[in-house]
């Protein structure tokens, strides 16, 4: 498509490719593998002589379609769909990194990339450094000469901090590294890393992208030479952690109102975040779009809005932050984000309770905190649930 629409007339047309039968909405290709003309055919097909479907492990129309629309809504180059956006992660780092090879990233990432920073990839000798997601000398500092990524979240999960992208894509340029940022809390409706310097964009396609938490994906994006050119896509071939034609259709669908819903988290998100700084026990409220953010004029000019996802901690600490847990009875507790739906989750005792105390103790995710992902419901309705709660506490 051209390259002069708008995001949203992209996210409506980009990745169609109708069949014989032009159907009108996308198509879906529930099938295992495709089937060739002849034996010259298949021949020239695995060796990349010839483009066309093989497998669906690594090659299927509704994940291209997929596939197509991310790149185009990010201005990538090119997109490797991934089952999951942990899976994502994994197959940018194997299949760009090789064992002796050094990471630096921000302290304040989820939970299971922590983990599969520290534990897993320890084991293949890869090491990182984990600094401060926002103090650009510490990560100048800890650049080692095999240090080969550079890996952010922003904002980050969940407390919202702001990672400047520029800056950071200047030290990675001058490391010799690439700069691998994670989205998943802004979308490409609000912040386009790649615009910004970034050289990779990693998506969990699970939260924004699908919008009703139904399905499972995840992307990675970036220029063509460094995905498709290098390991990922060959990582993936390979090893197969692969999106599924149904959940790339599912996916597709949820794109299609990616802007409308983001306009919509971003303005309730805004509004409950300004109704929890003003309730007596609320210590401190983390969202990008309030002036009390230390990041606030960073995400004025990084992003479009402040986003969906608003923390806030507890004066009285766990007791108090599960009070209000509790209480809920709108709000879904779950540690998923990015629904219609408003979900809630203590992070200490869920999405980061399997990093150790004080990697928690590091990215200040204390006991009293709680995330809210604040879904499509009138902001009334959410306030007055939380409110059960936060009057007990």
């Amino acid at each position: 498509m051209s390259d002069d629409f708008e995001l949203e007339t992209l996210a409506l047309h980009t990745g169609i490719h109708r069949s014989q039968f032009n159907e009108h909405s996308e198509g879906l290709y529930l099938t295992s593998s495709f089937v060739f003309d002849s034996a010259a055919q298949a021949a020239a097909r695995f060796s990349g002589a010839e483009a066309g479907n093989i497998y669906s492990r690594f090659t299927n129309p509704t994940v291209t379609a997929f596939e197509e629309r991310l790149a185009a809504l990010e201005g990538a180059e090119a997109c490797v769909a991934t089952s999951s956006g942990m899976s994502a992660i994994l197959s940018c780092v194997m299949g760009l990194l090789s064992a002796g090879d050094h990471i630096v990233a921000s302290r304040s990432l989820f939970g299971a990339t922590v983990n599969l920073f520290t534990n897993i990839l320890k084991r293949f000798n890869i090491e990182t450094t984990f600094v401060s997601a926002i103090d650009v000398r510490v990560w100048e500092s800890a650049v080692k000469p095999n240090t080969k990524l550079l890996f952010i979240e922003t904002p980050s999960n969940p407390l919202t901090e702001i990672s400047d992208i520029a800056a950071l894509a200047v030290v990675a340029k001058k490391a010799g590294a690439w700069l691998a940022v994670d989205n998943c809390f802004c979308s490409p409706a609000l912040q386009r890393p790649l615009d910004l310097g970034a050289d990779i964009v990693i998506h969990s396609a699970t939260k924004y992208l699908e919008g009703q938490g139904r399905v499972l994906g995840g992307a990675v994006l970036g220029k063509r030479d460094l995905l498709m050119e290098r390991g990922v896509f060959g990582f993936l071939r390979t090893a197969g952690p692969s999106l599924s034609p149904f959940n790339a259709w599912v996916i597709l669908k949820g794109m299609e109102t990616l802007k409308i819903r983001m306009d919509a988290h971003s303005a309730n998100a805004l509004q409950v975040a300004r109704w929890l700084e003003a309730q007596p026990s609320v210590g401190r409220v983390h969202y990008p779009g309030l002036p009390s953010h230390p990041q606030h004029e960073l995400a004025k000019r990084q992003q479009k809005t402040g986003g969906g996802i608003v923390s806030f901690e507890l004066k009285n600490g766990r007791e108090a932050a599960w009070r209000v847990v509790d209480s809920v009875r709108l709000i879904s507790i779950t540690a998923n984000l990015g629904d219609t739906k408003s979900t809630l989750t203590h992070p200490a005792t869920t999405t980061h309770a399997r990093i150790s105390q004080e990697s928690r103790d590091a990215a200040g995710i204390t006991e009293g905190l709680l995330r809210i992902a604040v879904g499509l419901e009138a902001v009334k309705d959410i306030t007055a649930d939380l409110a059960r709660g936060l009057d007990a506490s």
